[in-house]
């Protein structure tokens, strides 16, 4: 009765951990699309020939302040470049790991939209 105990013990850790792991990496999905969909929200409006160049970047940080919050959201950078033709959203992200067997998860991603021009 004694023998099974540890074996429980440790057959429950390890269950609880790749757990932690797989919840993980659901919510690092979540991030990265929230990641998308911003860089992509603000490039669209910074398309606007009207359109001043701090547009795309507030716009985006809006988005991803109202999605993301929180220790997540700290890891990202966004930065937002306007040329005659185009507007590019560009974003670093860092995603912290939970637990230590796993590593953190950095990626960079680009959203692009054709500025509008006056006649």
């Amino acid at each position: 009765m004694g023998s099974s105990a540890p074996a429980y013990i440790v057959a429950v850790g390890l269950s609880l951990m790749f757990f932690v792991l797989l919840v993980q990496f659901v919510a690092w999905q979540y991030g990265r699309g929230v990641v998308r969909s911003a860089l992509d929200e603000g490039a669209r409006s910074g398309a606007p020939a009207e359109a001043g160049p701090g547009v795309c970047e507030a716009r985006a940080r809006d988005v991803l302040g109202d999605l993301l919050g929180g220790a997540m959201g700290d890891g990202i950078s966004v930065r937002c470049i306007e040329t005659a033709t185009e507007v590019v959203a560009e974003a670093r992200v860092r995603f912290r790991a939970w637990m230590a067997p796993s590593p953190d998860w950095t990626f960079r991603v680009a959203a692009t939209a054709r500025k509008e021009t006056l006649p």
